[in-house]
């Protein structure tokens, strides 16, 4: 009697399978190759490059280093990526192992959707509900800090019990809008609880402090220096257009907010003040600039005073 081989016959594994499951999820493909610990470091490096990366190059590298960073990281995640495609071919292609008990379409399906979750949810969504996230201008209410078409960082490590960025004079924040809570505006915070705001034409007191400086016309602009909270930046007004004179008393727990295009903004001038519990972040650095001629390169990298 002759013994009947009940191994598994070799079956070879598709390269292009294995690329296009990597394609899917980095990893994935060395898995479905027979390579299990290549595949798990793989996904892993994956990760932690990408987003760990640019909330690293975003909130914690001087100016000038942030978008050489980012694009570095980039970069990276870009070039694992296509490594693990090539890699996860090469595998395929070198041999033809049997087919393992744990290598079927089921469990590839479930790694898929467990590694995606993770990399979102886990990584990308959290970091843009608790870390930093881009906004862009899409209005001139913040000229000439913030022109329309302006994309910016935002720290959201701002305002909150454990966080280092506290609530400043001078800060560019970003808020809920209290007329539309599923807007956000932002705004440059001149006024904290108690400060006694005073706009006596296009002269701004805070607590009896004159915070505007020099003027300077240019073309149809008349442009302020104001300073206050370690802040130095440039107003903006309409030079044919007068400026009303008024005053407020920001309440308790609340700030008063206003444009730096002081003439064409909608502010705590017009919808009051915004409670602190609504101010979710500081604007940090501007990553990319697009006018109506086309991309403001000049811009790319310019922090926001």
């Amino acid at each position: 009697m002759t013994d009947i081989d009940l191994s598994p016959a070799p079956a070879p594994r598709r390269p292009l399978v294995a690329a296009l499951l990597s394609l899917a999820l980095p990893g994935l493909g060395q898995l479905y190759a027979g390579a299990l610990d290549k595949g798990l470091w793989t996904f892993l490096a994956f990760a932690a490059v990408g987003a760990p990366g640019g909330v690293l190059a975003t909130l914690y590298a001087p100016a000038p280093a942030m978008l050489p960073l980012l694009a570095a990281t980039a970069l990276a995640t870009l070039g694992i990526w296509i490594w693990s495609m090539r890699d996860a071919w090469r595998a395929a292609a070198a041999q033809e192992a049997p087919r393992r008990a744990w290598q079927v379409p089921g469990l590839f399906a479930l790694l898929f959707v467990l590694g995606a979750t993770a990399l979102w949810f886990g990584l990308v969504d959290g970091m843009n509900a608790h870390l930093v996230r881009s906004f862009v201008t899409p209005a001139d209410s913040m000229a000439p800090t913030l022109l329309r078409g302006d994309y910016f960082f935002v720290d959201l490590r701002y305002n909150c019990p454990l966080c280092k960025g506290r609530v400043a004079r001078g800060d560019v924040g970003v808020f809920v809008y209290p007329n539309d809570r599923t807007f956000y505006y932002v705004k440059r915070v001149l006024g904290l609880p108690g400060d006694r705001i005073v706009l006596r034409g296009r002269a701004l007191f805070v607590n009896d402090e004159r915070i505007s400086g020099a003027e300077t016309r240019e073309a149809d602009r008349i442009i302020v220096a104001e300073q206050s909270g370690g802040h130095g930046w440039r107003a903006q007004w309409t030079a044919d257009q007068p400026a009303a004179d008024a005053e407020w008393t920001v309440p308790p727990a609340a700030v008063f907010v206003l444009g730096d295009n002081r003439t064409d903004s909608r502010d705590s001038r017009s919808f009051g003040f915004v409670p602190l519990a609504d101010l979710v972040g500081k604007a940090r650095q501007i990553w990319f600039s697009k006018g109506p001629a086309g991309p403001r390169w000049e811009r790319s990298g310019k922090t926001v005073e």
